[in-house]
C-alpha cells in the first residue's frame, strides 16, 4: 500500500520518503546514542554470516570519529605503452579477462575509456592504455614521446609492449629513450609469440636495454599469467602517482575542452596574464599549478589549458587530452568543469564530466560565456542541460564570464559546499536508522523467490564518500540508484559522487 500522495520517481520507485515527510522528521530528531545502540545490535547480528578480512577492516572503520577523513586506498596503476598495432589493446583484454578495449588494424582508434579496473591473483589495479596514437608522417616522435611522458606519470609500472614478428623500430627506440629516463619499473614484453619457437627469435629486443624481453601471445594467453606474476611483485600496494596531498590550499582542476576559456579563468583569478596555450597536444608535460586568491581564500589551481587538437591528429590528440584530464585530477580534490554556453553541449563535455566522476573527485558546473548569451540560446540550453547533465543534477551550477571576470568569485561557495559534501561523513547509528526509515517505506522487490535483505550499512571513507551494504542478497542496479538518491535529499553531498558497494554473505552452516 503507497501513500495517495506520492508520484513514480524516475526509478519507477513510489515512496513516501520525501524531504518534508516525518520519515525525515524522524532522522533528524533521532537521538544519536540510541542509533548507535541500534547500529551495534545489528553489527553484532552479521557475527552469523561468512565474513573475510576486508568485511572486519571495513567494520573497524564504523568505529572511527565522524569527524576522521579516511581514504579509500588509491589502487596501483598499470600503464601499457607502445607503438600502434603491436597488440596493446589485445593484451588489455587479455588481462581484464573480457572483450573491453576496441581492437582494431587501424591506429589512431578513438575509446571513451582509458582506465579499466582489474585483478590478479586477489590483487586489484587500475589498467591505462595509452593506444589511439595517430602515426602521421610528421610529428611522430614528438606525439609518441608525449604520449609516454603522460603514460609515465599515471603509473606505478609501465609494460612497452612490442611486435616480436616486425621487433624493435625507429618509434619503439624513441620510446624508449624516455622510458629509461623513469625510476618506475618497466616490463619489456614481445608479444605475438604464439610458440616456443618464436621465443628464440626475440633476443635481438636486449639491444633496447630494458633488460630481458617477456614473450606473450595475448591473443591466446600465451606467457601473460608469468607476466602479471612478476609485475604483481613490483606493484606498490596503494599507488604512489594517485596519493592524496593533505593540508595547505585546495586543490582544483580547472577542466574542459579547448578553447572553452580555462586560460581565461586563471588568468583572471591569478591576476596576470598567464598565455598556457600551443597547437600541439602534450607540449607541457605537467598541469600549470598556480596559487590565487579568490574571495579572501587561497586557492591551488591546477590548470590544463595545454591541451589542444590538431586537425591531422583529432584521434590521438583527443585520447591524449583524457590522459592529461586524469593527471590533473589525481592532483586535485575537486574539479570546475567549464562548459561553453555558446555552443551546444558536446559528447565530449559529457566524456570530461564523467572521467571527474571516475575519479571520484568533488564536482562544480561553471557555464562560460554567460555574458554572450541571448535569450533563445539560454531556452536550449536548459533543455541540453536537463538531459545530457541530468546524472550530475546535484553538481553547484555557475554562471560565469571567464573573459571578464564577472562572477568568477561566485565559484567560492560552490567550491566550498562541494568540498564539504566531498569530506562529508555520516555517523554508522545515523546511517542504519536511515537504511531502516528506507527499506520499510520502499522494500527491495522480490526477484527469483528471494527478497535481499540490507544487514548493516557504513560509510568506509570520505572524499569520495563511500558506503558499503552488507546484504543477503545482491541489489538490482534501480534500488541502488534509489538509495543513493535518498541519501542526497537527506544528507544533501552536494557536489560529492557518492559510491555505493555491497558485500553480498551468506549464513555460517552450523556445524
Amino acid at each position: 500500500m503507497t501513500n495517495d500522495n506520492t508520484v513514480p520517481d524516475s526509478e519507477g520507485f513510489v515512496d513516501p520518503l520525501d524531504p518534508d515527510s516525518e520519515a525525515n522528521e524522524r532522522l533528524a530528531a533521532l537521538d544519536a546514542e540510541l542509533a548507535e545502540q541500534r547500529s551495534e545490535a545489528l553489527r553484532t547480528g552479521l557475527q552469523e554470516y561468512d565474513l573475510d578480512d576486508a568485511d572486519i577492516s571495513i567494520l573497524a572503520v564504523a568505529d572511527e570519529d565522524v569527524d576522521t577523513v579516511t581514504y579509500l586506498p588509491a589502487l596501483p596503476v598499470v600503464a601499457i605503452v607502445g607503438r600502434p598495432n603491436v597488440g596493446k589493446s589485445a593484451l588489455v583484454n587479455r588481462i581484464l579477462g573480457r572483450r573491453e578495449a576496441v581492437v582494431e588494424d587501424v591506429p589512431g582508434v578513438t575509446r571513451d575509456r582509458v582506465t579499466y579496473q582489474a585483478q590478479w591473483n586477489e590483487r586489484k589495479f587500475s589498467l591505462v592504455d595509452t593506444g589511439g596514437w595517430e602515426p602521421g608522417a610528421k610529428g611522430i616522435d614528438a606525439s609518441v614521446a608525449a604520449q609516454a611522458e603522460v603514460a609515465i606519470d599515471l603509473c606505478d609500472v609501465v609494460l612497452f609492449i612490442v611486435d616480436s614478428r616486425v621487433g624493435a623500430t625507429a618509434t619503439d627506440e624513441h620510446v624508449v629513450r624516455m622510458l629509461r629516463k623513469t625510476d618506475k619499473p618497466v616490463f619489456l614484453v614481445a608479444n605475438k609469440v604464439d610458440n616456443a619457437q618464436q621465443e628464440l627469435e626475440i633476443a635481438t629486443l636486449w639491444s633496447l636495454g630494458l633488460g630481458e624481453p617477456h614473450p606473450v601471445s595475448a591473443l591466446h594467453g600465451r606467457g601473460v599469467a608469468d607476466l602479471l606474476d612478476l609485475v604483481m611483485a613490483k606493484l606498490p600496494e596503494q599507488s604512489a602517482v594517485a596519493k592524496q596531498q593533505v593540508g595547505g590550499p585546495r586543490r582544483v582542476a580547472i577542466l574542459g575542452r579547448p578553447n572553452v576559456g580555462k586560460s581565461s579563468l586563471l588568468n583572471k583569478a591569478a591576476g596576470e596574464e598567464r598565455v598556457v596555450v600551443n597547437d600541439l597536444a602534450g607540449t607541457t608535460r605537467d598541469p600549470v599549478d598556480e596559487q590565487v586568491e579568490l574571495a579572501g581564500k587561497v586557492w591551488t589551481f591546477v590548470d590544463t589549458a595545454g591541451i589542444r587538437r590538431r586537425v591531422h591528429m583529432a584521434q590521438g590528440a583527443d585520447f591524449y587530452a583524457s590522459l592529461r584530464t586524469s593527471t590533473a585530477l589525481e592532483k586535485a580534490e575537486v574539479a570546475v568543469v567549464l562548459i561553453d554556453v555558446s555552443q551546444p553541449i558536446s559528447e565530449q563535455d559529457v566524456r570530461i564530466i564523467d572521467l571527474v566522476l571516475e575519479s571520484g573527485r568533488a564536482l562544480v558546473l561553471a557555464f562560460n560565456k554567460w555574458d554572450m548569451l541571448d535569450d533563445e540560446r539560454r531556452r536550449y540550453l536548459e533543455r541540453e542541460i536537463e538531459q545530457d547533465l541530468a546524472h550530475v543534477s546535484w553538481a553547484p551550477r555557475v554562471n560565469i564570464s571567464a573573459r571578464t571576470g564577472r562572477h568568477i568569485e561566485k565559484l567560492v561557495p560552490a567550491l566550498e559546499t562541494a568540498l564539504e559534501s566531498w569530506d562529508k561523513r555520516i555517523p554508522t547509528g545515523k546511517i542504519n536508522a536511515f537504511l531502516a526509515e528506507l527499506v520499510q517505506a520502499h522494500p527491495h522487490p522480490v526477484r527469483g523467490g528471494k527478497q535481499p535483505r540490507i544487514l548493516f550499512g557504513t560509510q568506509a571513507a570520505s572524499r569520495p564518500p563511500t558506503f558499503v551494504l552488507f546484504t543477503t542478497g545482491f541489489l538490482d542496479p534501480g534500488y541502488r540508484r534509489y538509495i543513493i538518491r535518498r541519501l542526497r535529499e537527506v544528507y544533501g553531498f552536494e557536489g560529492s559522487p557518492i559510491v555505493l558497494n555491497m558485500r553480498v554473505r551468506e549464513k555460517r552452516i552450523r556445524k
